[in-house]
């Protein structure tokens, strides 16, 4: 609040005190006074959603504290904690789900992106809005080769599909979770098999879609089926394709923005919800991209060859041997 409002707030032993222009004295005002009313509901913000929630108050003099609690209570119908975006483009990128059938969330590891996608998803069908909830992930191992695991097809895949299962957990009582992904309220699925179906009066989530092939984002993309919502989540820097440059997801990009009913929302290294460690290790790795110089793309290349010498060239004899 002091550096977003150019304000000086001292704690009193009694009070506390703020100091700087009117305007934004009443807003820190303000900002105190919700945060009462909302103790006193009852409602206790931990630590880093109050963060983020006082990042969106004073960015915006629209919002205030009670109107984001009020957004996040609707949104977390059935669910165990309150699903509250905690920065500017978190909060774009819920609106855009509410308001799209089809969004893509891209940028950095860490901003919230798979999360709060799932979360929505979980809300939306305890609201009756979607039957089911279908969570895709391509199977490609990061920069790893894990061979024939072992076990069955679903034991298999479950490795590459972990995160979605995290979030599912983390936002549902576990033994919830797995009532519904046995009667197939949840499906989570790897990409391969999603080929040839119709998804209908489903929330679609794929997570890592960066790691899709041109081919397969198309596919994916058309298996919306009516009353169905998609959401695409990843990461462009951090592609494990063994060519980069044919990624699904830099390609849909291209291809589908301006497309009506498609948003996109990116999001910077300053959306980090994660460890205050990761926001710092992600600027690290954007700082030393331009320094990085690329490997050549073939051993030796732009190296001198050596100078072969020339044998003289002997007139081969063939003997002819008779017959």
């Amino acid at each position: 609040m002091e550096d977003a409002l150019g304000v000086r707030i001292d704690l009193r032993s009694d009070s506390v005190h703020v100091e700087g222009p009117d305007e934004a004295v009443a807003r820190v005002q303000r900002i105190f006074q919700d945060f009462e009313s909302l103790r006193r509901q009852g409602i206790n913000l931990h630590n880093g959603e109050l963060n983020g929630m006082l990042r969106l108050v004073v960015a915006d003099k629209a919002v205030t504290l009670r109107s984001l609690a009020d957004a996040g209570k609707a949104r977390s119908n059935g669910i165990k904690r309150t699903v509250q975006p905690r920065s500017l483009n978190q909060r774009k990128y819920i609106e855009a789900i509410e308001q799209n059938d089809m969004v893509f969330g891209v940028g950095p590891a860490g901003t919230g992106k798979t999360y709060l996608a799932v979360a929505m998803a979980v809300a939306a069908m305890n609201a009756k809005k979607v039957s089911r909830i279908v969570l895709v992930r391509p199977a490609v191992e990061a920069g790893e080769r894990l061979g024939f695991l072992p076990g069955t097809l679903q034991e298999k895949v479950d490795p590459y599909l972990r995160p979605l299962y995290d979030a599912l957990y983390d936002l549902l009582d576990p033994e919830k979770v797995d009532k519904m992904l046995e009667k197939n309220i949840i499906e989570v699925a790897p990409l391969a098999f999603m080929r040839g179906r119709t998804l209908n009066d489903a929330f679609i989530i794929m997570d890592e879609a960066q790691n899709t092939t041109v081919e397969q984002m198309k596919m994916f993309l058309t298996r919306m089926g009516n009353n169905s919502k998609a959401v695409i989540t990843g990461d462009i820097t951090q592609i494990d394709l063994p060519n980069p440059r044919k990624s699904g997801l830099l390609d849909a990009i291209n291809i589908l923005d301006g497309v009506e009913g498609i948003a996109f929302c990116h999001f910077m290294d300053g959306d980090v919800v994660r460890h205050a460690l990761v926001q710092r290790i992600v600027r690290a790795y954007d700082a030393a991209k331009p320094q990085q110089q690329e490997l050549p793309l073939s051993i030796g290349e732009g190296m001198e060859p050596p100078a072969q010498k020339q044998a003289p060239q002997q007139a081969t004899v063939h003997q002819v041997k008779p017959q």
